[in-house]
């Protein structure tokens, strides 16, 4: 048996969590080697983790988060507004399943991006792709689709991503076409889509931000249906960083 040809079609097979296993094993004593079904299990086990693996690593690529963390980097307590049990709530990717928005309030620098990302990344890690927008990029990533007439294709990209998040909502003006494409883009995630939306501005304060009361009360009405509110509380997180 030619071991080294058996790895070269692995490889052109594309099959590379498998190959660099048998290629493991095979420089091994053959006195170690493992039996032929366990030798398969382990192989195709293999396989499966380095598929899971490249899967993660592009879903975190394509998402383009803010923050590379991790949800057991977020500092939880009562006081701070969210409990180790809240996170751990949002952990097994539960609320992206049922089409649940998760809006995050607070004040500048207390770690609303941070839980955001924390969250963007744990989608990412369950096989949820992800996407990631701070809303000055939203902005202009939605300009420019309605300049070079990729904005439909754009809108469908938006709808189809199981996790959308919004970071710093309220902190840029929107025109009317801007409100109308928002509308648009939470009418379809409705109930099939989860979106994480934060912003210094608590939520009562939304309408008053979007301004025009029909659509504000429509944009409103579908962000904010069966959505888990969190309120940060707490000093800035930055000022302790460079203290």
């Amino acid at each position: 048996m030619n071991t080294q040809s058996t790895v070269e079609q692995m490889q052109e097979l594309k099959l590379f969590g498998m190959s660099k296993l048998y290629q493991a094993v095979i420089n091994q004593p053959v006195h170690q080697h493992p039996e032929a079904h366990t030798l398969m299990g382990m192989l195709t086990d293999a396989e499966a983790q380095y598929r899971l693996a490249q899967r993660t690593q592009l879903f975190l690529r394509l998402s383009k988060l803010r923050y590379n963390t991790l949800p057991e980097q977020v500092k939880t307590s009562a006081d701070r507004g969210i409990t180790k049990e809240q996170l751990l709530q949002f952990c097994d990717g539960s609320f992206i399943d049922k089409g649940q928005n998760i809006l995050i309030t607070g004040s500048t620098g207390c770690g609303k991006s941070y839980l955001a990302c924390a969250l963007g990344r744990q989608a990412c890690m369950l096989g949820y792709r992800t996407t990631y927008f701070a809303m000055n990029r939203f902005i202009e990533a939605l300009a420019g689709a309605r300049l070079d007439g990729t904005y439909i294709r754009w809108l469908n990209q938006i709808a189809k991503t199981p996790l959308l998040i919004l970071d710093d909502f309220g902190l840029q003006p929107l025109d009317h076409n801007m409100k109308l494409a928002l509308l648009q883009i939470m009418e379809d995630r409705y109930a099939k889509g989860a979106t994480i939306v934060t912003s210094q501005l608590p939520v009562k304060a939304w309408y008053e931000y979007i301004k025009e009361p029909t659509l504000a009360d429509a944009i409103m009405d579908r962000m904010t249906a069966h959505a888990n509110r969190i309120e940060l509380k707490g000093d800035s997180l930055r000022t302790k960083k460079n203290s």
